[in-house]
């Protein structure tokens, strides 16, 4: 069975990440309002600018160019993750612990499957969560979507 889409990219943009200094956040190939498109998340310590946004995409352009790995016309977007980054590897809920959260499971835990609260790492293989005044253990494997919250003050 051939990789993904989203599998080929993310290996394509490896190199690219390396090169510039930045972090691959995610990857999204959707289709939206009739047309595909390829969304590229990147990050790196103090944010990304245009400027890296446009490097990578014309690093990662000419990789997709040459492999022409996506089989339909497609429109590539590479941006920022935003505020409320996702958080898709077991490190980024280490890294991002003290910040506030929103995790999906799969199945309802304690009768929920939406959680919101502070993140406060990973210990055996399960998502500490301060709820409240209460820590909740989520177990990675039944986490769907999580994403930071973020603050703004207008």
């Amino acid at each position: 069975m051939a990789p993904s889409v989203v599998a080929q990219v993310t290996a394509m943009a490896a190199e690219p990440c390396r090169e510039l200094g930045l972090e691959l956040v995610d990857v999204v190939y959707a289709k939206e309002h009739g047309r595909y498109i390829l969304r590229i998340f990147i990050d790196k310590p103090g944010g990304v600018t245009i400027d890296d946004c446009e490097a990578f995409s014309n690093s990662i352009g000419r990789l997709l160019d040459e492999a022409d790995p996506i089989p339909n016309q497609y429109y590539l977007e590479v941006s920022s993750p935003g505020i409320d980054r996702p958080l898709k590897k077991v490190e980024d809920f280490d890294r991002f612990s003290g910040s506030k959260a929103a995790i999906k499971l799969y199945a309802p835990l304690e009768g929920r499957r939406s959680w919101q609260g502070i993140l406060r790492g990973v210990r055996e293989g399960q998502v500490v969560l301060q709820v409240e005044e209460n820590e909740v253990l989520l177990p990675l494997s039944q986490i769907a979507k999580a994403n930071l919250l973020g603050d703004i003050d207008i």
